[in-house]
């Protein structure tokens, strides 16, 4: 069964999320906000993203359930008015026209449950609030799961060099997996869809990895360990969201650890579900630690062990090992 329907309606919604949270970010966030720590700007944006995607999914799909991170219950509340209208008004340069109550619908359709079963979409609205913030890397990242497993993934990447590794650093781009048919990219305001594919590299001592910026979200002393032990050149490359996917996916990185940084910590779907596909159809490989696949089948939770590990696909089992063997001695 294809896809184009699903995966035309995914693109342009996610598009329209992109061109949202820049236009928030450029309207809102400036150096006063950021002294302050205000973060009302990513609030508006997390908001008016999910009720542009869900709508969009909606009117086109009205029986699919959907999965998302947020809902709209600080919205509702009346001490919060002129925030509802300050998100209002940024989803109406999406959505001429589209009533209040429709937004906050639009909002609360996304707290479907999940499950093993049937069809559904998940939704991270702003993936990566602080990179967001900073101007840095965030992403607004779309899949969509079928009995457990990632069928389709949209992931913009407001942000991101169209090959940070090389010489076009044009930031903006988007990312489009269909499982069983590959990974393609295209640049903020071009149709052309370009193939991508993981790096070839074989030698760990070469491979660029990457991890996350803040250190609360991936343990980053048991990465540099890792590295250390595979005799690792390159210096790590950090950054927010989901757009490490990516980046190994187009080849600039060729390993990306996710690795707790406390052992009560739950992965949710969202942080992981475009991603994933996104590497795997541009022929890497996401596993967690144990090397089982990422099983999105249980609900809004990911119980991954040990962490999350996604390479181009030659490194993984050496990356694999040597994560095991940094985890069992730390232990």
């Amino acid at each position: 069964m294809t896809l184009s329907a699903e995966r035309n309606v995914a693109v342009h919604a996610v598009w329209k999320a992109c061109a949202l949270c820049r236009a928030v970010h450029r309207d809102l966030v400036s150096e006063e906000t950021l002294a302050k720590r205000d973060r009302s700007p990513v609030t508006v944006a997390d908001f008016g993203a999910q009720a542009v995607v869900c709508h969009s999914l909606l009117q086109a799909f009205p029986t699919d359930p959907i999965v998302a991170e947020e809902n709209s219950d600080l919205l509702r509340n009346r001490e919060h008015k002129a925030l509802r209208e300050r998100v209002a008004q940024r989803v109406r340069g999406q959505l001429h026209d589209l009533p209040e109550n429709q937004m906050l619908e639009a909002i609360d359709s996304g707290r479907y449950h999940g499950g093993a079963t049937g069809r559904f979409w998940v939704l991270d609205p702003v993936d990566g609030t602080k990179g967001y913030l900073r101007g840095d890397q965030y992403a607004v990242a779309l899949a969509l799961i079928e009995d457990g497993r990632v069928r389709l993934a949209v992931m913009g990447c407001p942000n991101l060099a169209a090959d940070s590794a090389g010489g076009d650093k044009r930031r903006g781009v988007l990312f489009v997996a269909e499982r069983s048919a590959g990974t393609v990219m295209c640049r903020t305001g071009e149709r052309d869809e370009t193939p991508v594919r993981v790096a070839e590299e074989d030698d760990p001592a070469n491979a660029v990895f990457c991890e996350s910026f803040e250190p609360s979200h991936s343990a980053q002393d048991v990465s540099a360990r890792v590295m250390a032990l595979l005799n690792v050149n390159a210096d790590p490359l950090r950054m927010d969201s989901q757009c490490k996917y990516g980046v190994v996916a187009h080849g600039a990185a060729a390993v990306y650890l996710r690795l707790p940084t406390r052992a009560d910590y739950v992965e949710k779907i969202w942080d992981h579900a475009a991603g994933s596909l996104i590497v795997t159809e541009a022929g890497g490989r996401v596993t967690d630690v144990q090397g089982d696949p990422l099983d999105f089948s249980q609900g809004r939770y990911l119980y991954c062990k040990d962490g999350i590990i996604a390479t181009n696909g030659r490194l993984h089992n050496r990356v694999l090992d040597a994560v095991r063997l940094v985890t069992v001695t730390k232990t």
